[in-house]
């Protein structure tokens, strides 16, 4: 799996997005991406409570420890790439948590445009 250019929507270097918990689909704490990534993982969100609850609801649990993956589960305040369409869907539903532009790969404007990243710019 080769990872597209490490670049942001910025259109500079692309910035680490979490180590704590790491995230991110190549689990190196960035957003980059690559054809293999069919989620497009490219969003470096901010997690919220009520984003959480979220995407539990709408049948992503991120907030659920799941040891047998070593997955902590995520708390309000952890960074975390986000997959664009997500995103996106928690904008439209009044949810969305904030963005770190510097985190966020080029490839999130596929779906999400900037001025829309942009309103949740951390």
């Amino acid at each position: 799996m080769e990872k597209y250019p490490d670049i942001n929507v910025l259109g500079k270097k692309l910035a680490l997005c979490g180590a704590d918990p790491v995230t991110g689909f190549f689990r190196d704490g960035h957003c980059n991406t690559c054809v293999a990534d069919k989620g497009s993982h490219t969003v470096c969100a901010i997690m919220t409570a009520e984003f959480l609850a979220y995407s539990k609801y709408v049948g992503n649990d991120l907030s659920t420890p799941r040891p047998e993956f070593g997955f902590a589960g995520l708390k309000p305040g952890d960074a975390w790439c986000l997959c664009a369409s997500r995103f996106l869907q928690a904008h439209d539903e009044g949810c969305a948590p904030q963005v770190r532009l510097a985190a966020t790969h080029l490839s999130a404007l596929d779906v999400v445009p900037l001025k829309i990243l942009e309103q949740y710019k951390a």
